[in-house]
């Protein structure tokens, strides 16, 4: 069966995974790649769903307890990405910037490498990335005992989206 016809019967399994798996945010980005290359994405929103995604499989494995699931579903207009994990509990949603994140400020110069450091920091930026990488077209919901992040692919005809 096609990832396209599979989609038709909602949702689709892409990956199931436990906190044992090796390099689970690697493993989701080849998974969603396959997939979204077999419902005809363009290149460009299929970078951006990998990198999304990735970022969601991280806090998953890092915060939550599994197992994992990732799955797409799809809806009149678009195709939903859902990262579910087995922690209900819905995560303080940082506050995003108006301006462009990340732009350096001007506190933050010459204080040398503590102050480097913090500004380099890799962690909390994740869903400040998938904001920027949807457009703002994610979020999160909870269901008994899991929890399930999602993002969306707005479907459009040709090569930009699924047929």
């Amino acid at each position: 069966m096609t990832a396209q016809r599979a989609l038709d019967c909602n949702p689709c399994v892409v990956w199931r995974w436990t906190s044992c798996a090796p390099d689970a945010p690697a493993q989701a980005r080849t998974a969603l790649r396959c997939a979204l290359v077999e419902l005809d994405f363009d290149c460009e929103v299929i970078s951006d769903a990998v990198l999304a995604v990735s970022e969601l499989v991280t806090n998953a494995t890092r915060y939550a307890p599994g197992p994992y699931e990732m799955r797409l579903r799809r809806t009149a207009t678009e195709v939903i990405c859902e990262v579910e994990d087995h922690n209900p509990r819905i995560p303080e949603i940082p506050d995003f910037p108006a301006e462009a994140p990340y732009a350096p400020s001007e506190e933050n110069r010459g204080g040398g490498l503590d102050a480097l450091c913090a500004l380099l920091s890799e962690r909390g930026r994740g869903l400040h990335i998938v904001h920027e990488l949807t457009n703002g077209a994610w979020g999160f919901y909870s269901q008994a005992s899991t929890k399930i992040v999602w993002f969306a692919l707005p479907c459009t005809r040709g090569r930009s989206g699924p047929r």
